[in-house]
């Protein structure tokens, strides 16, 4: 391991906004309440990366507290220590494993979910680790309000075009579904938040593929 990365894994050891690995079980159904100490909705942002879309999510709606969850803590060092250094305070990082949601989050604590260019597992015996997989819908439906809504962000046309299929053979409630979003009606402010990597794919001339489904 580089000395880079072994610096910001001590770094963020010092992180009073990451927790890493068991450390945020405790907190499982009182996230609001104890961590943040508030009562505000909690959403989530999974695979965040260097966490670009928790922060700005976060500074552009100070009403909601976010949690962006990696297993790379090199990658969180970034976006934590972004809302460190800005004062960010309704923002916070777990270090963990996504397959294990449900031992974090108590069934209907979340509000909503988002999943920015995730890895798309292209191989068929990878499925199983594909983050839209029905084997990770099904914990989004168990950590989710009713009507929570699920978003997603990718410029992989292959697993865009398997996460809508899913939706359809699982008679889930499509919501949004474009396969260029800057070229469509959605593009918003929130949307338009851009991630490292979305900014090399656009610079590639990638298209965007952008879908909101809810399990009601």
């Amino acid at each position: 391991m580089g000395k880079d990365k072994l610096r910001r894994f001590a770094e963020i050891e010092t992180f009073s906004n990451v927790l890493q690995l068991d450390a945020g079980k405790p907190y499982k159904g009182q996230w609001s309440k104890t961590f943040f100490k508030n009562d505000k909705q909690v959403v989530l942002e999974l695979a965040c990366g260097k966490g670009e879309y928790t922060v700005n999510l976060a500074v552009m709606f100070p009403d909601k507290n976010f949690i962006g969850i990696d297993y790379k803590g090199n990658r969180i060092w970034r976006g934590a220590k972004t809302a460190l250094e800005d004062g960010v305070s309704n923002v916070a990082f777990i270090r963990m494993q996504i397959e294990t949601l449900t031992e974090f989050f108590a069934p209907g604590e979340i509000d909503e979910i988002w999943i920015t260019f995730p890895d798309p597992q292209p191989q068929l015996s990878r499925e199983k680790k594909r983050l839209t997989s029905p084997r990770f819908l099904n914990m989004y439906t168990e950590v989710l309000k009713p009507g929570g809504c699920v978003n997603l962000k990718t410029d992989n046309d292959g697993f865009y075009a398997y996460t809508a299929e899913k939706i359809k053979e699982l008679n889930l409630k499509e919501h949004i579904n474009t396969a260029d979003l800057y070229k469509s009606e959605y593009a918003d402010e929130v949307l338009s938040i851009k991630t490292y990597y979305e900014k090399k794919y656009l610079k590639d001339n990638k298209n965007i593929n952008y879908l909101k489904f809810s399990f009601q």
